[in-house]
């Protein structure tokens, strides 16, 4: 089933196009052969995967090309590879290797004190950590369970915000809002290896990452449970470990019917990654859930933190809690309203109340903080060196924001903004002529006063996303299905990108336009000037296309402007 390929000295050589076709039909028939149940085939394509040199290329590439930490380095000190290096590395991938240690990175976490531990593997055993998961991920995504969103293809925060919205929007409900504690740490070894249930060779490399241990300075530290966050595979086996919870409350708490048209309300778990919710109209049943899931999470070594696990209702606030919950940067809550506010339910009777979910005043406070940080940082910079560092962060928040009810915070955000942008400019004049100051650094344009420089360099507001709701991923679908309309269509219409990705995703049909291959869920788009900058190309959308990051590498390459990356082509990350 391999390709026969010619030797080739280049890497930018290799057909690319042909060798990602053969790994996706292979990883399609492991998919299908998963959901009928046919083991036996599965473990044989696998094998199959596992051996093709296509897919060891395409496992180099996305872990030297693709990942976005691709520069970090291990015990080895290698940060990057080159095109030689990286075709090396591909033909040399052998699963007789022995893993190496990690070496550990310590990364703040949002909003804390604490610090989050990464274990960085070195480059071989990443790239032979993405050739397994190659053929263990099609595997799983066609036997994981509906509500769970975290790290996954084609799965994404707003679609866990979704399926909340669908299960509440008709009836209040009470809630276990929980977290994990340290999730990624703590997972039992020979339960997860027992869990994943496959090949030999897999099997011994599986576990030959998860006791590497970690290398912290000169000293070693051996490793005896958890998932080292940091590696490509981690996130996958995390999913595998928590694969079970959704399935052990729907078998205890099973629906009955309870009149000729009505059945008993069920009880709907929705996580993400090591984040969860459990909603049902009755608090007991709500607080059975929680020591059925305590009971069954201790085997795996896990445990519910209790700092962070509450019992709250969608619209009433309790003795111990206010009404509503926060979950993935969002409040999630009920409120009382009158009839022309009113949500309504599917016969079109007013129910009293209405659903919403917004930007958390957490994510709110540390938005601005960051905020704040830059224009401290940025006090003695020129006008366009500070809107180039606030307009990534500015879109960024705005975009993951924009399938919510927004508008009202992105216009506080934008009056907070101001009030700073205000102080940095008097700051840089000793607050002397203000009328002057402000027309020096805000031009009217359209009716309207914005922040930009004569040039034209203009800072992007909050307001100036739009706000556009997300629809949720359908049942258990997956992009391994090989439904490309259906998973194309989404692409177009993700709120998460700007309004010029979505043009472009619009005129390519969703497909790269270098090689031509439909864009993916999981792959990482870049904004290319079809004629570079260097060479006179302009900002304008017809000089703009959209390519894969790794076909972006190759056109720069070959028009020269990668050369001269600081005044050519626009390698920001879509």
């Amino acid at each position: 089933m391999d390709t026969v390929m010619p030797q080739m000295d280049e890497w930018k050589a290799l057909p690319w196009k042909k060798l990602q076709r053969t790994v996706f039909r292979l990883q399609k028939r492991i998919y299908q052969a998963s959901r009928r149940g046919d083991t036996r085939q599965v473990r044989q394509l696998q094998k199959l995967l596992s051996k093709s040199r296509a897919a060891k290329l395409l496992a180099v590439r996305k872990v030297t090309q693709d990942n976005q930490g691709k520069r970090t380095a291990g015990i080895d000190g290698v940060k990057s590879l080159t095109d030689k290096q990286r075709l090396r590395l591909g033909r040399r991938l052998s699963f007789r290797w022995a893993a190496k240690p990690l070496r550990r990175v310590w990364i703040p976490k949002p909003g804390s004190a604490d610090k989050r531990p990464l274990g960085i593997p070195v480059m071989r055993d990443r790239a032979l950590q993405a050739l397994v998961k190659l053929a263990l991920e099609p595997e799983w995504e066609a036997r994981f369970e509906p509500n769970s969103y975290g790290f996954r293809p084609g799965r994404s925060a707003h679609d866990a915000l979704a399926a909340i919205y669908t299960c509440i929007n008709q009836r209040a409900k009470w809630v276990l809002d929980a977290d994990i504690e340290k999730c990624f740490d703590r997972i039992d070894h020979p339960r997860l290896l027992a869990k994943v249930d496959t090949v030999p060779r897999f099997r011994r490399l599986l576990k030959g990452w998860l006791r590497a241990g970690v290398l912290e300075g000169d000293v070693f530290q051996p490793v005896e449970a958890g998932t080292p966050q940091g590696g490509v595979i981690s996130p996958l086996l995390a999913n595998i470990a928590l694969h079970g919870m959704e399935t052990v409350l729907r078998t205890h708490f099973r629906q009955r019917r309870i009149s000729p048209t009505r059945l008993s309300p069920k009880v709907t778990l929705i996580r993400y990654a090591d984040d969860f919710v459990v909603l049902h109209e009755d608090r007991a049943v709500v607080e059975a859930c929680q020591q059925l899931l305590a009971d069954w999470l201790a085997p795996l070594g896990l445990a519910m933190k209790p700092a962070k696990t509450r019992l709250v209702h969608t619209r009433h606030a309790t003795a111990e809690h206010p009404a509503g919950f926060d979950f993935l940067g969002t409040t999630v809550r009920q409120f009382v309203v009158g009839r022309t506010h009113s949500g309504k339910d599917q016969q079109g009777h007013l129910l009293g109340f209405k659903t919403l979910i917004k930007p958390s005043r957490t994510a709110q406070h540390r938005h601005g903080q960051r905020l704040r940080d830059i224009l401290f940082r940025q006090r003695a910079s020129p006008q366009q060196a500070l809107i180039r560092e606030l307009n990534p962060v500015i879109r960024g928040w705005s975009q993951y924001y924009a399938g919510v009810v927004a508008r009202d915070v992105f216009s506080r955000m934008d009056y907070v903004l101001y009030h700073g942008l205000r102080r940095w400019a008097m700051r840089r004049h000793g607050g002397k002529h203000r009328r002057r100051i402000v027309r020096k650094y805000w031009r009217l344009e359209q009716g309207s006063w914005n922040f930009a420089t004569p040039a034209g360099v203009q800072l992007r507001y909050h307001s100036f996303t739009r706000i556009q709701r997300h629809v949720k991923v359908a049942g258990t679908r997956s992009p391994f299905d090989g439904d490309w309309p259906y998973w194309g269509a989404r692409l177009r219409q993700y709120h998460g990108l700007d309004r010029r990705t979505c043009l472009l995703l619009k005129q390519q049909a969703g497909r790269c336009a270098w090689c031509h291959l439909c864009f993916t869920d999981t792959d990482v788009l870049e904004k290319d000037h079809r004629v570079p900058r260097i060479r006179g190309g302009k900002e304008e959308l017809t000089n703009l296309q959209l390519l894969h990051r790794h076909c972006h590498h190759q056109k720069t390459k070959q028009d020269g402007s990668l050369a001269a990356r600081g005044s050519g082509a626009q390698r920001g990350a879509v």
